[in-house]
């Protein structure tokens, strides 16, 4: 009788220790996962072009007309950590006669009252390419992620927000 109890006494030990090598080692899994998402995250570009014609600008007003946008569209994914991500793209046309140095461009994903789920503003001009001359054009993407199952996304939105002349 003894032996019966010994064997029990040694499963039940080898049973603890694998039960608290998996919950450590699913720990560790999720704080390697936590770190690498905060870490993507962090590592964004500055999302204000400096020196740029605004908004309220008169010269803004004036070129806004003459720098276009195609209507965007949108590719939509989801990733395994149960969110969505969308990239949204267009195309920018230079109609000025003057070299743009810096362009600032929004996205956003509104839902059906035009209020936004998820938008991001990104320098393109000199952060993907480093000017874009009159009457040329240049491919705009911008991703959104974090965007939820749930969300209502109605629509999309892509807009210039600032511009920088050379």
């Amino acid at each position: 009788m003894s032996t019966e109890r010994q064997v029990t006494s040694d499963d039940d030990s080898r049973r603890t220790t694998v039960i608290v090598v998996a919950v450590v080692a699913a720990v560790v899994i999720g704080g390697l996962f936590y770190f690498l998402l905060r870490a993507t995250s962090g590592t964004t570009a500055p999302t204000t072009l400096e020196g740029a014609i605004r908004s309220g600008a008169p010269e803004f007003s004036e070129n806004q007309s003459k720098l276009a946008l195609d209507t965007p569209e949108a590719d939509e994914a989801r990733r395994p950590l149960g969110d969505i991500v969308m990239t949204v793209r267009s195309t920018v046309r230079n109609f000025t006669n003057r070299t743009l140095n810096g362009l600032e461009v929004k996205a956003s994903v509104v839902d059906y009252e035009g209020k936004p789920i998820k938008e991001r503003t990104v320098i393109v001009i000199p952060t993907r390419q480093p000017e874009l001359a009159p009457n040329k054009t240049m491919p705009v993407a911008v991703m959104l992620e974090g965007i939820s199952e749930s969300d209502a996304r109605a629509n999309i939105k892509m807009e210039i927000t600032a511009f920088r002349f050379k």
